[in-house]
């Protein structure tokens, strides 16, 4: 059996777009490698390292449930199985940025990639944002996102996380929050400003975007991957 590994993840860099009221990120030297052959009188090797400054929330991320939910739990106490497990990604691409994903364009969706939502599971939203926005004036603003009945529908079939290749899981005109709002009543994570989706569409493929364990933290960078058999 060959299996395939895919990067799920946009890269890390000063100057990456953030979610509005973020913090931006910073990248900054800590010390070169002739600095530090200096400092330890070292003729041979030198050793180099960075300083990063960026929010919890910054690039590809998951979000704990405190984030949303005051008496939820923190992304160093929710369950590791929640953001590694079996996973499918339905595709949704066709759904414009002028309205909300509804319940039955996820069962439209779900039923046309011929596979089961079983609970556990985590699903992946190719909504096509990041191939058409990615880097514009479009990324932060135009992008579909659930509706609250439509994040509903995945909580009750029982996943346990929502990743989508945008910004966030909300439309950007809903301030209700929806999709957030429904993660904090089932006590479910989800996970943004994710790419390459186009390549598992209509899959069953194991998922793995383990978070940092950041002791009380809201959320955390991943490194999010799938590993695909082919």
């Amino acid at each position: 059996m060959a299996l395939r590994l895919i990067d799920l993840s946009q890269e890390i860099f000063q100057g990456m777009s953030v979610f509005p009221m973020h913090q931006p990120t910073f990248i900054m030297t800590n010390m070169t490698h002739k600095e530090n052959m200096e400092a330890t009188g070292s003729k041979k090797l030198g050793f180099s390292a960075r300083n990063l400054l960026i929010s919890e929330h910054g690039g590809t991320h998951c979000d704990a449930v405190w984030e949303y939910k005051p008496s939820g739990a923190t992304i160093d106490k929710m369950p590791l199985e929640y953001f590694w497990g079996s996973a499918i990604c339905i595709d949704l691409s066709h759904i414009p940025p002028i309205r909300k994903i509804e319940p039955n364009d996820l069962e439209t969706a779900l039923s046309k990639s011929g596979q089961r939502l079983e609970r556990g599971d985590i699903i992946l939203l190719y909504t096509g944002h990041y191939d058409r926005n990615f880097g514009t004036d479009k990324w932060q603003t135009t992008y579909t996102g659930l509706s609250y009945n439509a994040a509903k529908w995945l909580a009750e079939k029982g996943v346990v996380n929502i990743g989508v290749d945008a910004p966030a899981i909300d439309h950007p005109d809903d301030l209700d929050f929806s999709g957030h709002l429904v993660c904090g009543e089932y006590d479910i994570t989800n996970t943004e400003n994710l790419c390459n989706l186009d390549k598992l569409v209509n899959k069953r493929f194991l998922y793995f975007g383990l978070p940092l364990k950041i002791r009380d933290g809201s959320g955390s960078p991943i490194r999010a991957v799938a590993l695909v058999e082919e």
